[in-house]
């Protein structure tokens, strides 16, 4: 088990897949190796793939997209680690497809939100929210990549390896300003110790040995402190952790008292929806987001006008307007709505 595991690790970083991709697929093979525990690996057949996908559907009922990373997982294992290649159609029993709309704030709740966050957290979210950014594009955004005179964010290497040009509210300006000097304060002192590198992807190091003791490189939202790279074992200072700015806009949500299911990519979805709300054209919203394909954008319109569909209750057609007629409570008590 150790030996395939140590060789799936080399093949992914042969590949320079991310660490996080590293991390899922050695998860879903332990998963896999447990699942199979009394066979070998080298009596490992396509038709446990089935056995197992089926398993999670059909007992753990994980999500389609959950039982898809596993998917991908084995098949990279089976074609890379033992050579042997997946028939393309599979047999297991498939997680139900979810359809569900985003969760969207109104501009009140937006404004209530950023009340109760402050600091970089307050930045950061204002960021997701100002320039519709991802999670993870925002944490491992690069100094070279703010570029304050032309006011926009440049996304490098987003979801499905694409770059963007994503636009820059004027009010986060002077904030971005204060964040640089400060990281650059920060930079300076890790110099100055003997550190100061970044890591860099794809092998860059190799080609620009001085680029990660460069300002342009660095991160514009470094951690507190410094920490043994994963795989070069090299004592760096790595972007803020996500969880932190999870937390800190949780906790805002919680305190603006806003009901609903929010998290750090309600605030894409509120960007999306509130340029719409704008009048800024679907091809506009849909380049901003970097979406490949107009459907995945087109889900935003579900908060316009009078709804998705454009479809006008007929109830204030219908029913004379009368007071708020009296409400029925679980115990059977009658009580009039103000």
């Amino acid at each position: 088990m150790y030996t395939q595991l140590r060789l799936l690790k080399e093949e992914i970083q042969k590949r320079h897949y991310s660490i996080r991709t590293e991390e899922a697929y050695i998860y879903w093979v332990k998963r896999f190796f447990r699942f199979n525990r009394t066979l070998k690996p080298i009596n490992f057949k396509p038709a446990h793939i089935d056995k197992f996908l089926t398993y999670l559907a059909v007992v753990e009922q994980v999500a389609p997209s959950t039982q898809n990373q596993a998917l991908n997982a084995l098949v990279f294992y089976y074609a890379n680690v033992l050579k042997t290649v997946p028939p393309e159609e599979l047999q297991f029993a498939r997680a139900k497809p979810q359809k569900r709309l985003p969760v969207v704030l109104t501009r009140d709740e937006v404004n209530r939100l950023f009340h109760h966050l402050e600091g970089r957290y307050w930045l950061m979210a204002g960021l997701l929210y100002g320039s519709g950014l991802r999670l993870m594009e925002c944490i491992r955004l690069r100094v070279k990549d703010v570029d304050l005179d032309h006011r926009c964010i440049i996304v490098r290497d987003g979801k499905g390896a694409k770059d963007r040009v994503a636009t820059m509210d004027d009010m986060l300006i002077p904030h971005l300003k204060a964040q640089l000097e400060m990281t650059q304060s920060l930079f300076k002192m890790d110099l100055a110790a003997g550190y100061g590198e970044v890591y860099l992807p794809h092998a860059l190091e190799r080609k620009y040995p001085n680029a990660p003791t460069e300002w342009a490189w660095q991160y514009v939202f470094p951690a507190d402190k410094r920490s043994m790279d994963p795989r070069s074992r090299k004592m760096r200072r790595h972007h803020i952790g996500e969880q932190a700015l999870q937390r800190a806009v949780k906790s805002a949500v919680r305190k603006a008292n806003i009901n609903k299911p929010a998290s750090c990519h309600t605030l894409r979805h509120s960007f999306a929806t509130h340029l719409l709300e704008a009048g800024y054209d679907i091809r506009t919203v849909q380049e901003q987001l970097g979406h490949k394909d107009l459907k995945t954008t087109q889900i935003y319109t579900h908060v316009l006008e009078r709804g998705a569909n454009g479809v006008k209750s007929p109830l204030s057609v219908s029913v004379s307007p009368v007071k708020s007629p009296g409400i029925k409570d679980p115990r059977g008590l009658y009580y009039i709505a103000a």
